[in-house]
């Protein structure tokens, strides 16, 4: 295979030289839950975790570089270049990677009922964590109203290419985002049109695509697991199934880098620890109160804002330790206070 469009240049080069007298490298087509689906020089090979890789280290992902063995055990994965995280499902508070060694994000919105700036928004957050750069990609112009208003505002967040997955319209807009050998990786709600734009990029109908309900634009996960395509135009896409549930991970410096607009106006305020609520000077406030910060846009903010410091709590032992103190000399003081509710 030709390894050179599959992403593998002199960088990867460097990084496999420790391993390169006794395995090969290979990247992962498709990893699946013992099993890895694996591109090498000699064709695609179907591989094991060994068992050193079983006992700790990166476990491996679709996107990944690995060392393997000729007889197809992984044994190490290759430290990624980018990796979209977020938060593990559930109760744990663990880090999720869920695609790795995307150059380019396609962050897919329908412009029907699935037009949602504050999703987006979570969206650009994960592919600045990420390192990759984004592209949020306007499908379904055909059924969206406002496009030229809507393109305007999604253009102060990240560069947008409108177009129709179903037809092809706009699509030599989407092809020039992406250098030969990249990778790119298509993100983005079920119904969005993920698949409809995987196989419109293919050639064909590669992956059954399912109508979208009428009421609300929503569809079925029509992409059950996330898979490596080399496309005939020299480069690669990863499609992962639209993400019921997006909780984000920890990367505070990431925040101000989605919500640019916002932190350059908290750098304004008169005072460095604004709190922008009834401070004198809060540039923030003043924004909002003129109409130059959409305060819905500012209300995503704080969530997002919110989000991160819990996270940042809670996966950080001091920092929990800390909250808990903090808050058991709030009710110390609470009944200090109000002596009468303890009585009753």
């Amino acid at each position: 295979m030709n390894f050179e469009n599959l992403g593998w240049n002199a960088y990867w080069d460097g990084v496999f030289a420790p391993f390169a007298d006794a395995l090969l490298p290979g990247r992962v087509r498709i990893a699946h839950r013992e099993s890895f689906e694996v591109w090498t020089a000699a064709g695609e090979l179907a591989a094991v975790p060994s068992g050193k890789l079983r006992l700790g280290g990166d476990w491996p992902v679709t996107g990944d570089w690995v060392a393997l063995s000729p007889e197809g055990r992984i044994e190490a994965v290759l430290p990624r270049r980018t990796a979209f995280l977020r938060r593990e499902p559930g109760e744990a508070m663990r880090p999720q990677v869920i695609a790795a060694n995307a150059d380019v994000a396609f962050l897919v919105m329908g412009l029907d009922h699935d037009y949602n700036p504050r999703r987006l928004e979570r969206y650009l957050y994960l592919t600045t964590v990420s390192g990759a750069r984004p592209v949020i990609v306007l499908n379904k112009v055909d059924l969206g109203e406002d496009l030229d208003e809507r393109c305007r505002a999604c253009e102060r967040l990240a560069p947008v290419v409108a177009l129709s997955a179903l037809t092809g319209a706009g699509l030599g807009a989407l092809l020039s985002q992406v250098e030969p050998g990249e990778t790119a990786v298509l993100l983005g709600s079920s119904g969005a049109g993920k698949s409809t734009l995987a196989n419109r990029l293919r050639g064909y109908e590669a992956m059954r695509t399912q109508p979208v309900r009428e009421h609300d634009s929503r569809g079925r996960h029509t992409t059950t697991h996330r898979e490596l395509i080399a496309l005939d135009l020299g480069w690669l896409l990863m499609d992962v199934p639209g993400l019921r549930e997006l909780q984000l991970w920890n990367a505070p410096e990431a925040l101000d880098h989605t919500f640019a607009d916002v932190a350059a106006l908290a750098a304004q305020c008169r005072f460095g620890d604004c709190r922008h609520q009834t401070e004198p000077g809060c540039a923030v406030r003043q924004a909002l109160e003129g109409g130059r910060l959409d305060g819905g846009r500012w209300g995503s903010f704080q969530k997002l804002e919110r989000e991160i410091a819990h996270l940042d709590r809670s996966s950080d032992p001091e920092a929990q330790a800390e909250q808990k103190q903090r808050w058991k000399a709030i009710h110390k003081e609470q009944r200090r206070m109000y002596p009468e509710r303890r009585r009753k």
